[in-house]
């Protein structure tokens, strides 16, 4: 179910964001729900604690591991492929 969210600007801030999303070819709604989307992506999901707690307690280890570049290589390859 869609949800209407109501954002109080000031005249400068609106005008700034209409131009930003004519610039893009953007309704201004598009634009906006673009931006928040990034926004949430930016945002580190989960407690941090724990997942430098994961981190280190993995460092602790030493595995086998292929050539880097062999590595990025074929991770590239990946992209391509699909």
């Amino acid at each position: 179910m869609a949800k209407r969210l109501q954002v109080i600007l000031e005249d400068s801030e609106y005008k700034e964001i209409q131009r930003a999303a004519c610039s893009c070819q953007m309704s201004l709604a598009e634009w906006v729900r673009q931006a928040l989307a990034c926004a949430r992506r930016q945002e580190p999901v989960g407690d941090v604690d724990k997942k430098l707690a994961a981190i280190r307690a993995a460092v602790k280890y030493e595995f086998p591991s292929g050539d880097i570049e062999t590595m990025l290589a074929e991770i590239e390859q990946g992209y391509l492929t699909d």
